[in-house]
């Protein structure tokens, strides 16, 4: 039995965490490239409960098939569903007999064919469980006609939308003009996003192999799209490598205001992106 996350230190209050950055990080450890054993995750996420940046991480991301491995664990949970729309509902039931907490679904679309009609259907599974949680869809390839008139769909559903940033094969890393599109299109729709994969640092990079995308840069293009820009100038702030403006482009509420359509991140390392929060000198720790 996995035990339940302790309860946050109660010399450092809930308040004491800056509210907008308040569950950024959604603790995705065994997944690539991190690929940490299920136990270990778990036991790791459990000991961080108490330690004074807790409230940067919001869920621990697993598979639906971890499920019933995870008895006793009272952590949040964001399930990914490693099938299609008709693996929704079982999962979820198992879930709930075993009193776990879901926090959030995702799922990607797998009918290219029909993307519209896929997305009804995952709608058509989630209502048929009666779970009312966030689901965050994923919808595959650049943002194409098609692309959009099933993030319309999702939009009118009710639902979010899920972008993969990066890939274990450089190659399938989106560009910027691509990912600058997707945001444009779910803040056009006013629809909520998260990010997964190869998200863990702040600023753009360029590990060997290709870029990386950084989360302040995606946090600044979302602010710069909702203040009017065009998608141009949000594949700019997507290609920035300097830390200190982006920062001073994202003062003022900018942060708050972009956490409001972008709600978070999957990661495979959850202190990478403390690390960066803390040098960029946006989070102060504690003395």
């Amino acid at each position: 039995m996995v035990p339940s996350p302790a309860p946050v230190d109660p010399a450092q209050p809930a308040s004491a965490w800056p509210e907008e950055w308040r569950g950024l990080v959604d603790d995705a450890a065994i997944f690539p490239p991190g690929d940490v054993p299920l136990h270990d995750a778990t036991a790791a996420h459990t000991e961080r409960r108490g330690a004074w940046w807790a409230d940067l991480v919001g869920s621990f991301v697993l598979r639906d098939t971890d499920l019933p491995l995870v008895r006793g664990f009272g952590a949040p949970l964001s399930v990914v569903v490693t099938g299609g729309a008709g693996q929704l509902a079982g999962p979820l039931g198992v879930a709930d007999r075993l009193g776990l907490q879901v926090a959030a679904v995702e799922i990607a679309v797998r009918d290219v064919d029909d993307p519209v009609g896929n997305v009804r259907r995952i709608d058509a599974a989630l209502r048929a469980a009666e779970v009312d949680v966030p689901l965050f869809v994923e919808l595959p390839g650049p943002a194409t006609a098609a692309w959009l008139t099933a993030a319309d769909e999702v939009a009118a559903c009710g639902h979010r939308l899920k972008l993969r940033l990066g890939n274990v094969d450089h190659d399938l890393v989106p560009d910027s003009a691509t990912v600058a599109g997707w945001v444009d299109a779910a803040l056009d729709r006013e629809t909520g996003f998260k990010a997964t994969a190869g998200l863990h640092r702040a600023v753009r990079h360029d590990p060997e192999g290709g870029g990386a995308h950084g989360f302040l840069n995606v946090l600044a293009a979302t602010r710069t799209l909702w203040d009017g820009g065009s998608v141009d100038d949000a594949t700019a702030q997507l290609e920035q490598r300097d830390g200190a403006a982006l920062v001073d482009g994202l003062a003022d509420g900018g942060v708050a205001g972009a956490r409001r359509w972008f709600t978070s991140f999957g990661s495979c390392s959850v202190t990478e992106p403390l690390d960066d929060l803390i040098a960029l000198g946006l989070v102060e720790e504690p003395a």
